[in-house]
């Protein structure tokens, strides 16, 4: 993808209340909320695993319009090298997913300006996909790996899709999206 050429590798955890922080820095290259896609990873099977199409339905409900993988039609390792296809051309892609990490990071952020890796904590190789990506630690890595994702607590996972979906609300407007020519300085 272009963005590795352009800029030096960011990868960086974060708490919620720094997440403005970092779309702000994906705002600065003059992108609004109509050059976004968000690729909502992960599925509606496992409390764990629906970090992605939680935070991808509540994106839709706010009317962005180029939200990939809900609740409805999540987009998983079932769907996933089907539906990249759903990726509008000429898009920026921030990648959004649940992840496992330790225990001191619990309901942190991993966040980058690069691909995300879908299926890495449970050992699928799947392609990397995102311009960008912010991987929510939803539990702690240990053990049996499917075990952990389905035992996850859903009011953790939903807290932090909506901290997810605030901190993008905040920094690109879903009514940039709806009346493009509302442009926002950086």
């Amino acid at each position: 993808m272009t963005n590795e050429q352009a800029q030096p590798l960011f990868r960086k955890k974060l708490k919620a209340a720094e997440l403005p922080d970092f779309l702000r820095m994906i705002r600065t290259r003059g992108l609004t909320a109509e050059d976004l896609v968000f690729l909502c990873i992960g599925t509606d099977r496992s409390t764990g695993d629906a970090l992605g199409p939680l935070a991808g339905t509540m994106l839709q409900e706010a009317g962005y319009p180029h939200v990939v993988g809900t609740l409805a039609h999540p987009f998983d390792a079932s769907n996933m090298r089907e539906r990249l296809i759903e990726i509008p051309q000429g898009k920026t892609v921030i990648a959004i997913d649940a992840c496992l990490g330790q225990a001191a990071s619990l309901a942190w952020y991993q966040v980058s300006n690069r691909p995300l890796e879908p299926g890495k904590s449970v050992g699928k190789q799947l392609p990397h996909v995102g311009d960008y990506s912010i991987a929510g630690i939803v539990n702690v890595d240990a053990g049996q790996k499917y075990a952990i994702l389905q035992s996850t607590s859903l009011f953790r996972v939903m807290n932090m899709a909506r901290e997810v979906v605030a901190a993008i609300r905040s920094v690109f407007p879903p009514e940039e999206a709806a009346c493009p020519q509302i442009r926002e300085e950086a």
